[in-house]
């Protein structure tokens, strides 16, 4: 284990050379995959939740995947965090008043930092990017992880994006990581497309949390256009995932949008629907397509003259003296905050709204 020379922040660069065969190998393919990179795509923020126990400095914990579109996503699913553990897992009175003086503050304010007990808890913000080479948008590489026999079931479990993620700034990283963290450690949104105030927040993050650290992979469906990709749903945990959720978006989703399955039919999809024969004939070739689909490891589809691709996404999360960066002045709210769930008394009962 080396440690290099400190990034643009506070923290240094602590590099751990790969030892085993499979991590060898997953540095093997990072190290192809710069290679072949010719750019950065830039999709935009995400955010989610971290909490910080005493003991854990200067670690965080996710507890709400770093997922989402909207800083108010975020409170409000801490918001149900919350309540749900002032329900159900509270220990006594004063922890359930606590719990509810939170839960309170969150449907009235838009609350990024937040102190329960002896725990703080934080709205974290993530750029998410995807690297580019010629032949557009990053695929899942070679040693990332898939299931040995898939499993295209709707039902079927699978891990959760960040479960149980612990974000260290001083963790080692291996070379390739290394040198991506500080290749997009200057990441941030020029030109006039973007509105001043996101260029003066972006620019101001520069300084104000100049550490960087690199979210998991995940992947997401997306579809090319011209000078570009579009997302169509994501992020997901693994590449196997993405596809999956495909070939919902072709046999469930898109029939129903496209009225070729009625919104009763729950349980109905492309295959299994009995349809007239202009309505089957379309719903045949959505059937054909995911077949092709689910014929292996397949990360690039088309279907009705567009082209569809598993992509690799990464997220990078900056960090500051206090930790993670919140969202910023700029960052889009799409709604306010707002009241989720019933009132709970201190004693655990739901009580009845007037």
């Amino acid at each position: 284990m080396e440690r290099g020379e400190a990034g643009p922040g506070r923290w240094p660069v602590i590099v751990r050379r790969p030892v085993e065969p499979v991590e060898a190998a997953m540095e093997a393919d990072a190290v192809d995959a710069a290679a072949a990179t010719t750019g950065l795509a830039v999709r935009g923020p995400l955010f989610g939740v971290a909490v910080q126990e005493p003991d854990d400095t200067p670690r965080w914990r996710v507890v709400v995947p770093v997922t989402l579109g909207c800083p108010q996503q975020a409170r409000d699913s801490l918001n149900s965090r919350l309540w749900y553990r002032a329900k159900d897992d509270a220990q006594d009175r004063a922890e359930r008043r606590a719990l509810l003086a939170a839960v309170a503050r969150l449907e009235r304010e838009r609350v990024d930092d937040l102190a329960v007990g002896d725990a703080r808890y934080r709205v974290v913000r993530a750029e998410e990017y995807a690297a580019t080479g010629p032949d557009g948008i990053e695929p899942p590489r070679p040693t990332d992880p898939e299931p040995p026999v898939p499993d295209w079931s709707r039902g079927a479990a699978e891990p959760k994006v960040d479960d149980g993620l612990v974000l260290d700034p001083l963790a080692p990283r291996t070379p390739s990581q290394a040198a991506e963290v500080l290749a997009v450690a200057t990441l941030a949104y020029t030109g006039a497309r973007f509105p001043r105030d996101v260029r003066a927040d972006s620019e101001r993050a520069l300084t104000s949390h100049p550490d960087v650290l690199l979210l998991p992979a995940t992947f997401s469906v997306v579809e090319q256009k011209e000078g570009g990709w579009t997302p169509v749903n994501g992020p997901h945990v693994s590449a196997h995932a993405a596809r999956r959720a495909l070939d919902f978006t072709l046999t469930w989703m898109w029939p129903r949008m496209r009225d070729l399955i009625p919104l009763t039919e729950l349980h109905a999809d492309a295959r299994t629907f009995t349809a007239d024969a202009a309505a089957a004939a379309e719903l045949a070739e959505y059937a054909e397509a995911a077949d092709r689909l689910r014929a292996g490891r397949v990360n690039r589809l088309e279907f009705q003259g567009a082209v569809y691709r598993i992509g690799r996404t990464r997220r990078l999360l900056r960090w500051g003296p206090d930790g993670p960066e919140t969202p910023r002045p700029s960052d889009t709210n799409t709604q306010p905050p707002e009241r989720i769930h019933p009132t709970l008394d201190e004693d655990g009962t739901v009580l009845p709204d007037d």
